[in-house]
């Protein structure tokens, strides 16, 4: 997908680059198959902000994405590749033989009128869903399940691929794109390919309004607060952060803090995506 790069009407246009379209087949979403997506601006069920900077933006149409594709020895076709705001990747709009449809993220390569299949007896090529036990060694996957049945959590934004390493007995070791090897029970599904999109990322945004209608809300600097909203504000002129380095709003370490919870699944982490701190 080549970026579009628009020509310098104005500041705001001045280096401002856009996605090339051209990929899109079909501008219309299947209406079956999305559902009304409510804003929240960052609250939670109590009405508390627990994400800042979000609020406003353009509405949207979520897709209902199939991410576990348990359909299982029923062929489909493709009918389009589609744009979703939800997301960056494309998506695919595929229709089984029995007549359902469903989206599924669209893989690199993947062309209107392909037929895709799911299931462990599949053949091991571009958008089928198999087992990884059933997936050659050193395959390019994606849309990748955590556990057998779960659907796909795993390898899902544009340009985003994981590599099958190994395998031994139940599991499945996986390089996944940040670089952290982690072994996989080899019942889980994965698509075959890369997503697609990927030139998604050399994007440039170009205006501050362009973020707006992302749904983005301004950020202000801590430096340029008090000290009582700000563990980063006051002093006279540019004041330095100071004292054990930088601060959230709430006076907790903004930087090297390991925030990790999830215990419970370092025996299925063989190399991390970062090497560990030295005590």
């Amino acid at each position: 997908m080549p970026i579009k790069i628009f020509k310098p009407t104005s500041p705001g246009r001045r280096g401002m680059t856009s996605q090339n379209f051209d990929d899109i087949t079909r501008t219309e979403p299947e209406r079956t198959l999305v559902e009304v997506l409510k804003k929240h601006a960052g609250r939670n069920a109590g009405g508390r902000v627990t994400v800042r900077h979000q609020g406003g933006g353009n509405r949207k149409l979520y897709r209902i994405i199939d991410f576990k594709r348990d359909k299982i020895g029923v062929a489909a076709r493709v009918e389009s590749i589609e744009y979703d705001p939800n997301r960056t990747a494309r998506i695919a709009l595929l229709q089984y033989e029995d007549g359902e449809k469903r989206y599924i993220i669209a893989p690199l390569g993947l062309k209107v009128g392909a037929s895709i299949q799911n299931g462990p007896d599949v053949e091991a090529r571009l958008g089928n869903s198999l087992p990884l036990r059933a997936i050659p060694v050193g395959t390019q996957v994606h849309n990748i399940e955590l556990e057998p049945g779960r659907g796909g959590q795993m390898a899902r934004s544009a340009g985003a691929s994981a590599q099958l390493m190994a395998k031994e007995g139940d599991y499945a070791t996986v390089r996944l794109p940040s670089g952290e090897m982690r072994r996989v029970h080899i019942n889980c599904q994965a698509t075959i390919g890369q997503v697609g999109n990927v030139d998604w990322g050399n994007v440039k945004i170009g205006k501050a309004g362009r973020v707006r209608h992302m749904g983005k809300r301004p950020t202000v600097r801590g430096s340029a607060m008090t000290p009582r909203d700000h563990p980063h504000g006051g002093g006279e002129g540019k004041a330095p952060v100071g004292l054990k380095g930088p601060k959230t709003p709430w006076g907790k370490p903004a930087m090297g803090l390991r925030t990790r919870v999830r215990k419970y699944t370092d025996p299925f982490i063989v190399r991390r995506r970062v090497s560990k701190r030295k005590k």
